[in-house]
């Protein structure tokens, strides 16, 4: 029989373990890191339209009305009224022709008012979005998916004026989060021109071990549990678990995929490529979904707006 004491001493020894398999990840915090991010550009903001009496402005094409796409708009639209921006879009039908979309694109190019213009991606499938991407004006690339900005990304020695936002975003919480890059083994899930390409272009620029998983890839838990610094980017609701995570790992979660839910209010949620609750019992730190990457993303944008607009405009 187990004396009193004992067996006191047993149950909270079980409950202490019990905390550490399934509460020991640290929540790394995009929202808050956002809003830091937004009140400091808030201020450049106001001083940049006090001295000079003009501020930045962003425009977005937007074409068809994909519920996904036009979420991610009125997220861009919110966060500059947040901080002051003008905020401009051309909305196109999805029937529109690549020539409409260059020729919105030229108009905003011509508009000494707005600095930075993106095109809402992903475009509907019968358009070229390189050729309609390589039209605007390189100055003004804040999404940094023109042909110059990725390939100086990709070169050493040379600087792109901008660089996308989701990757920049990444790199961002893990500097803040103090986790170190220079030496460390990385893997990115997904490929992707928008994500996966231009992340794992920059954390090489930071010095990391960097290796790409993709749809081809042979053996891709095998690998991801190799990863000190895990980025999931794959479009695919859940596809890294626990048994993917190398104990301590360092997890950056960029999926954003609905999920039917009749509970929800909008009668779905968002969930993203990473099972949480597994990932928090092995990875030393997860971003959450929503409320990690995707605010930083935002935030991105708007800090790559303000730079187009300190630039075109000499303002210190």
């Amino acid at each position: 029989m187990i004396e009193p004491k004992r067996k006191q001493r047993k149950i909270l020894l079980l409950v202490n373990l019990f905390s550490a398999v399934n509460d020991n990840a640290r929540i790394i915090d995009g929202r808050s890191a956002a809003e830091e991010i937004k009140s400091s550009i808030a201020i450049e903001v106001s001083r940049m339209k006090e001295s000079i009496g003009n501020v930045p402005g962003l425009a977005v094409i937007l074409v068809g009305r994909g519920q996904d796409s036009l979420a991610y708009v009125r997220n861009k639209i919110m966060a500059c009224h947040e901080v002051g921006f003008k905020f401009s879009i051309a909305e196109l039908p999805e029937n529109c022709t690549e020539e409409e979309v260059c020729d919105a694109l030229s108009n905003y190019n011509k508009d000494a008012s707005i600095h930075g213009i993106l095109v809402q991606l992903p475009l509907p499938q019968h358009f070229d979005a390189g050729k309609i991407l390589n039209v605007l004006s390189l100055e003004k690339d804040v999404d940094g998916f023109h042909t110059l900005n990725i390939g100086n990304l990709a070169i050493q020695g040379r600087e792109p004026l901008f660089i996308p936002c989701t990757a920049k975003g990444c790199i961002e919480l893990l500097l803040r989060s103090d986790v170190e890059i220079v030496g460390k083994r990385a893997v990115v899930i997904g490929r992707s021109n928008i994500v996966g390409l231009p992340t794992f272009l920059l954390l090489q620029r930071h010095h990391a071990t960097v290796s790409i998983v993709h749809a081809y890839s042979e053996n891709p838990e095998i690998i991801a549990r190799e990863a000190d610094i895990l980025v999931a980017a794959a479009g695919v609701p859940n596809l890294v678990r626990g048994s993917w995570l190398k104990p301590g790992a360092v997890v950056l979660d960029v999926g954003i995929n609905p999920i039917e839910d009749p509970e929800s209010e909008h009668g779905y949620r968002l969930i993203g490529d990473v099972c949480f609750k597994e990932a928090v019992r092995i990875a030393s730190a997860v971003t959450p979904v929503p409320g990690g990457v995707g605010p930083m993303t935002v935030a991105m944008l708007l800090l790559n707006t303000l730079e187009a607009a300190k630039r075109a405009l000499h303002f210190p």
